[in-house]
């Protein structure tokens, strides 16, 4: 899995979280960005046969932890630290509508 293949996942998706089904921060970070009525492409990492090599290609795209993970805008954001970080400041929102994520 090159990080070609993942960029090639998060093409034409506003918004797109790498997960795991028992992360609590994942289930935070995908709870957060439904909240504001977006839809998010999720990948289940741990439901993957091959999410092992995305997660590995996460890594080398500079997520410090490979899960979770979001893009937005085709844009990796970071994982909950980040996205926690656009939030207060209040900058997830603005983010969400110029991806075309969410309208109102």
């Amino acid at each position: 899995m090159t990080v070609d293949t993942v960029m090639g996942m998060v093409r034409d998706r506003p918004i797109v979280i790498f997960s795991r089904t028992t992360c609590c921060m994942s289930h935070t970070v995908k709870a957060l960005i439904s909240s504001y009525g977006a839809n998010p492409t999720v990948y289940e990492l741990d439901e993957m046969p091959d999410g092992n090599a995305i997660e590995q290609a996460l890594l080398q795209l500079g997520c410090r932890q490979a899960v979770p993970a979001v893009f937005i805008g085709q844009r990796l954001v970071g994982g909950t630290n980040e996205l926690m970080s656009l939030q207060v400041r209040g900058n997830l929102v603005p983010l969400l509508r110029q991806a075309g994520a969410i309208w109102v």
